[in-house]
């Protein structure tokens, strides 16, 4: 009678997780969750190092607890100097869309006809071709534009929940019930899979923000030429590339038609700058992920692709995460 018993808590235990996971995604608390899982990885992989040497449970608690807040502070911090260079006249975004605007219009007699022919005619038209797109997709901008209070307050308080279950899993001896420790073990491998991804796209994109603050701020300056808004496009590259695949689409064509600032030459250098970047990437990308999750860029892609579908935005944030989650879950059953 053990057997299917046992067979029963952790199908619940799927059924929970699955259900808890799907309540993430449509009530936006997606930031919360992700916030909370960068916090607890951070603490647990910090923790063992902080404690090594502290034998008292009480000196260990309060070692851990300041690690704890003092790593929320860091990230809190972090996203507010994020924000507040998204804001200035260096890394303003709306300042790069109207420069783009403007270097396309500017640009026109460069391009060829059959790509000039489907160029809205005029700065105004482009502008309104953005309104336009971001009026149709307002839904999925929503969690970004009109609720970022709500947001930042899920960021935080999904960073205190975070700390909070790291500083109890790495100073209580575990003791579970059955249903709880089933729990438990989809959680560790929700943890596992987060940690996997991000930590690995950390890199790729922070590799991937060096090619191009080379390419951009030390390569074409030895060759005299100097492009507007620099800085902004290695941010946009960075955290753009944040997100595997389609980052690099929209770093790639922000940059390529700055270079059409300067001439058709420059941008089409660029492009086959970025294009050899991207081919040295994706050994990079299949070595640092691949070796992790056992997932390629096809994979990824495609389910980033169903969850935008479904969800939104959010689907396309939440998608290499859950489905590294998902794959692991299938691969500790020996299905996949």
């Amino acid at each position: 009678m053990r057997e299917p018993r046992l067979d029963l808590i952790i199908v619940s235990s799927y059924l929970l997780a699955a259900a808890a996971l799907a309540i993430v995604l449509w009530k936006g608390l997606l930031a919360a969750l992700f916030a909370g899982l960068l916090v607890y990885s951070l603490v647990i992989v910090l923790a063992p190092v902080l404690g090594r040497n502290i034998s008292d449970q009480r000196a260990r608690v309060i070692a851990v607890a300041l690690l704890g807040s003092l790593i929320v502070l860091l990230l809190t911090l972090t996203v507010w100097g994020t924000v507040s260079f998204f804001r200035s006249d260096a890394g303003s975004v709306e300042a790069l869309m109207r420069k783009m605007a403007d270097i396309v219009e500017a640009s026109r007699g460069q391009l060829p006809p059959w790509l000039e022919a489907r160029i809205p005619d005029g700065a105004q038209a482009i502008q309104e071709a953005i309104t336009r797109w971001l009026r149709e997709h307002a839904f999925q901008a929503q969690a970004l534009g009109q609720e970022a209070g709500r947001v930042i307050a899920h960021l935080l308080i999904g960073m205190v929940i975070g700390a909070m279950a790291a500083l109890y899993d790495t100073t209580t001896a575990p003791n579970y019930k059955p249903l709880a420790a089933a729990l438990h073990e989809r959680l560790v491998n929700l943890h596992r899979a987060f940690r996997s991804i991000v930590f690995a796209q950390v890199r790729i994109a922070a590799l991937n923000a060096v090619f191009t603050a080379l390419y951009l701020a030390v390569l074409l300056p030895l060759l005299d030429i100097r492009l507007p808004l620099t800085k902004t496009m290695i941010a946009v590259t960075f955290f753009a590339g944040l997100l595997p695949v389609i980052g690099n689409l929209i770093s790639n064509t922000v940059i390529v038609i700055v270079s059409l600032s300067h001439s058709l030459g420059i941008a089409l250098a660029s492009l086959a700058f970025l294009v050899v970047i991207h081919k040295l990437e994706y050994f990079l990308n299949a070595k640092i992920i691949g070796l992790h999750i056992n997932a390629r860029a096809w994979e990824l892609l495609a389910a980033m692709l169903t969850m935008e579908a479904i969800f939104g935005l959010p689907g396309v944030v939440a998608a290499p995460v859950f489905y590294a989650y998902l794959k692991k879950e299938l691969s500790d059953r020996g299905l996949v």
